[in-house]
């Protein structure tokens, strides 16, 4: 079943499919038909559930929001700028330290380097 909101992209992550996949299948249905209610209902958060890798999908599916957003013409909805969806340190899918450089630089702006935490 393929997911037809950023919602239930995490239910199903939630369920233990693959969160990866899962956006995957979402991505072909929004980009087929663009929706505004494919991104207005929160998703759940999935840092508690998933510990290892919750607190990024919870970015990503905000910011995802946002690109998908503004690539549709759509508006943003509110959840995807909460607080409790951002990350207090860049986060890099490849362990190779020597394209962090090229990621930080080639990452679309909707997946933004966070801004340093001042103690």
């Amino acid at each position: 079943m393929r997911p037809k909101t950023l919602a239930g992209v995490a239910e199903l992550a939630l369920q233990g499919e693959s969160f990866d996949l899962c956006l995957r299948e979402f991505l072909d249905e929004f980009y087929r038909q663009p929706a505004q209610a494919a991104l207005n209902r929160e998703p759940g958060l999935l840092r508690k559930a998933l510990p290892a890798k919750g607190e990024v999908y919870d970015a990503y599916l905000a910011a995802t929001a946002e690109a998908l957003a503004n690539h549709a013409g759509l508006d943003t909805p509110n959840w995807a700028y909460a607080a409790g969806r951002k990350l207090l340190h860049p986060w890099f899918a490849l362990t190779l330290a020597s394209l962090r450089a090229v990621l930080l630089l080639e990452s679309p702006r909707r997946f933004p380097i966070p801004e340093p935490v001042r103690q």
